[in-house]
Order: structure tokens, then sequence, then C-alpha cells
């Protein structure tokens, strides 16, 4: 079950970035679950990761080896998180980057591994291993539908976007895939995702792109309020359009951020979208805070409110539950008379109490449909701040439930 429909756009080529997916039988037979990207030499790269404290064996390599080297191989798997699991799963990461490594002619830290699936469980090294040979001979500049398949766990639908952007003259192409469907919580990402482009870019600038993309994106999503062990933002820049290098402080710089934060805020969108059992995909704007973080925390009160997740899935226009995540949301001194809420357009709550103007037939209309917005003025300040979150169903239950069936 998934809200809308997503056609997969045909996700354009990046000039130095190759990838290739393959069945290596991790958990399931007959199905994509290992994927390798190969990034040029020269390139640029950078990554955030999960703030999880039971961070997952491959995040702790990545960051090893990003401190290193600059990454010549991306190795993804699903079916198995490689996380809680010590010193074996450790090893594991290790020995199928080591066989990466070998097969292709690079150090050992120029390969980072990524791992999704089942918490707990040592990763099947061997498995990988025997499917990095033919991973490397599948290499090709347009696999990237089906290395989004193989990223797949409780998704629906493969995730992936492209956008073009024109410099000095010069074309820019920036593609990316994602996935993520539950354990989806802000604090980096909750998800695996991976955005290339060919434009040339200061590493000092991609560092900080690729943070200013994630908090602006998958850092404002949210579906159980789970933050998962495994998450990872990697941004690859290869340098091949031929453009002059991009550097902080520039207009070039500007206009390549907001690219970047549309393209991963598309993807963040269809993961809520695609969120397990979801029916609806709500944005939750909060507004008229003294600081960011008081809006973040109502906006965060309202999307994991339970109460207000199963209004949402009833469709049922049960306004006193969203009014009553806002005031336990622990701000201060909060003013309830100056409080106005909304749904899309219709103002349901109004100087701290029932708009005049509401009926309860324009509120079902709203809840009725598969996505709208609760707008909150808080009547404080001018910070503003947005979260996109889903329904809390039957599916989603019976889904994390069953998943180690």
């Amino acid at each position: 079950m998934a809200v809308g429909e997503f056609k997969w756009p045909g996700v354009l080529p990046v000039d130095g970035i190759r990838l290739a997916a393959v069945q290596a039988g991790v958990r399931y037979a007959d199905r994509l679950d290992m994927s390798l990207i190969e990034i040029c030499d020269g390139a640029s790269v950078s990554a955030v990761f999960t703030k999880n404290a039971f961070c997952a064996e491959p995040v702790k390599i990545c960051r090893r080896h990003l401190q290193q080297a600059t990454p010549r191989f991306l190795l993804i798997n699903s079916g198995n998180a490689n996380a809680c699991t010590g010193q074996a799963g450790w090893q594991a990461a290790i020995d199928s980057c080591a066989a990466v490594a070998s097969a292709a002619g690079v150090e050992l830290n120029q390969v980072l591994p990524f791992s999704t699936g089942v918490i707990g469980e040592v990763l099947p090294a061997a498995r990988l291993v025997d499917a990095v040979p033919t991973a490397l001979e599948q290499l090709n500049g347009d696999a990237w539908h089906g290395a989004a398949q193989a990223m797949m766990t409780t998704d629906t639908r493969a995730k992936g976007l492209s956008k073009t952007l024109e410099i000095g003259g010069v074309e820019l192409h920036f593609s990316a895939i994602a996935k993520g469907s539950g354990m989806i919580k802000p604090n980096m990402g909750t998800m695996l995702a991976y955005v290339a482009t060919d434009a040339a870019i200061e590493q000092n600038l991609l560092d900080k792109l690729v943070k200013s993309a994630a908090n602006k994106s998958f850092n404002r999503i949210t579906v159980d309020g789970d933050t998962s062990t495994n998450d990872a933002l990697v941004l690859m820049a290869s340098g091949k359009a031929g453009n002059t290098l991009i550097c902080s402080g520039t207009d070039a710089a500007e206009r390549v951020e907001q690219v970047l934060t549309e393209l991963c805020q598309a993807l963040a969108i269809e993961m809520v979208r695609d969120a397990e059992g979801a029916t609806k995909c709500v944005r939750v704007d909060v507004a008229g805070g003294l600081n960011a973080q008081e809006s973040l925390d109502v906006a965060y009160a309202i999307c994991h409110s339970p109460l207000v997740k199963t209004a949402l899935f009833a469709s049922d226009p049960n306004w006193g539950r969203i009014v009553a995540a806002i005031g336990y949301a622990g701000i201060e001194e909060l003013d309830c008379t100056k409080v106005q809420v909304w749904l899309d357009d219709v103002a349901i709550v109004a100087d701290g109490g029932r708009a005049p103007s509401y009926r309860e037939e324009v509120g079902q209309a709203v809840f009725d449909r598969a996505e709208f917005s609760i707008r909150v003025d808080l009547g404080r300040g001018d910070a503003k701040e947005s979260l996109w979150t889903s329904d809390l169903s039957h599916d989603y239950v019976r889904i994390n439930a069953e998943y180690r069936s």
C-alpha cells in the first residue's frame, strides 16, 4: 500500500558514475539485493550518517574509511542490516569490502559498505563476495533502477529522480536513488540515499551541501519516530561535466544547493508516501514559534501522536487530538488564545477555540484526501518549520509484526 502513484522517471546517467544490481541471496532467493556503485578517480565524495548510538558496523567502517581516503566504490545490500553484530559483523563488512577492493584494484579504505534489513544478524559475507565479480562485470551508467530495487526492504516501489542545471553554459546533471519505508524519523535521515552529479564541486562545499540537503529533506520526515541504525546519505561529484570548480559563497553554489535540496526533498516525500501501510501523506507546518526548535517540537508532537495518526487513517477530522498534541509539546508559557490551526485552508481553531466558521463536513472533506496539510500558528514569533508524516494503519502493524517471518 502507498499513497498515490510513482512512475519511475528514467533517471539520467551521470558521467563518472556506474552502477550494477545483482542477486546475492543475502536473505531471499531470486531478488535483487546487492548493488555496487563505482565512482571515478578524481571525484569528491561526502556523506552523513545516523546518530543512533547502536549504529551498524557498516556505518562505523564508512566513517573510518572516509577519513582515510576518497571512496571509489559503494557496496550496498538489503535483507540484513549487520547492526548490533559486534566484531563478527565488522569482519563480515570488511571481508565484503576487501572482495571489491581486490577485484577492482583499489585500496580497502576506498570501498564503503552499506546494509539495510534485519538488525542483530551477522551479514553473510560469503554471498556478497561471490556476487562481486558479476556486479563488476555489469557496471554501467544506466543501472539506477536496478540499484534502487536492490536496496528495497519493505518499500513497495523503487525511488529515483533526476534534475539538470545550467551554470556558465555547462549543463550539470543530478541523479539520485533512495530507499525508506519504515523505521523513519529524522536524526540524520533514517534511510539510504545516494546522490550523484557530474559537477566539479570543492570538497568543503560538498561537505556543507550534504548536511544542508539532509536537514531540509530527509531530516524533515517521520513515519514512526524510530531512528534507524543504518541511515546514510552519500553525495558524489564526479567533476566530469567540465564546469568551473564550484566554490562556497558563489551564486553557483547557491543554485546547486537549491537543486540538491529540491531533489532530496522530493525523494524524502516519496518515502512518506510509501511508508509502511500508509494511506495518507500529510504536511505539518508550524509557524509563529519563538525559534525553530519550538516549531519543530510542536510539529513532532503532532506527527508522532498515535491518536492523530490513527485519526488520519480513519479519515476522522477529530481536531481535538491535534490541539492536545500542541498543548503537550512542551512550549513554555504557551498562550492558547493566540493559537490558530487550519486543515489546508479550512480554519478549525481560532483564538484558542473552535473557529466560528468551522463545520464538520468541511473538515471531513479535507481528511478524506490522501494528501493535505495541517497548519499551525503559535502566535509567538517568526520561526517556522515543516515536517511530513504518514498515518498509522492496520497494515503498518501487520508489516512490522511479520517483518522477520
